[in-house]
């Protein structure tokens, strides 16, 4: 049996601080979007991971291993998002079965439109909360664990 490293209180302390932010931080987020425009979380996550691919186009396995969802999360999200024009799926020629998911102009507008709003949110509840230094520990911190976290799905 393999001996357990329980977390010293620092330890416990700064990941027990991560954990709460990041679940409060991401319901205050969804939220905002809520109130302020047609998007769900979800919705907007999904249309940011399109956005920063050629022709706001990808595969669903794409999409999950982005946004870190099982694939038949973002199917039921890519499914509900299509029912409301805000994406749609286009067959894919190199395989028959699998197929595109591709942002529709209306979803590029809906995305476009809650942008600034959500910016803005983050940047109030994050980005000015933090100084230049912590901004950059943050970021490689999070790099890291990404890193690791991409190693071991790799196997």
């Amino acid at each position: 049996m393999t001996k357990v490293r329980w977390l010293d209180e620092r330890e416990e302390r700064a990941w027990r601080a991560l954990q709460f932010m990041q679940m409060r931080l991401s319901g205050r987020l969804a939220a905002d979007l809520a109130a302020t425009s047609d998007l769900s979380y979800p919705d907007y996550l999904v249309l940011v991971a399109l956005g920063d691919r050629p022709e706001w186009r990808a595969r669903l396995f794409e999409l999950a291993e982005v946004l870190g969802w099982e694939k038949s999360r973002v199917s039921h999200q890519v499914a509900r998002m299509s029912g409301r024009g805000l994406v749609e799926k286009e067959r894919c020629d190199d395989d028959r079965r699998g197929a595109f998911v591709v942002a529709t102009a209306q979803g590029r507008r809906a995305i476009e439109a809650a942008a600034p709003h959500h910016v803005a949110a983050v940047r109030r509840l994050f980005i000015d909360q933090v100084g230049p230094d912590e901004l950059d520990a943050v970021a490689a911190v999070a790099e890291r664990v990404l890193s690791v976290l991409d190693a071991e799905e790799a196997f």
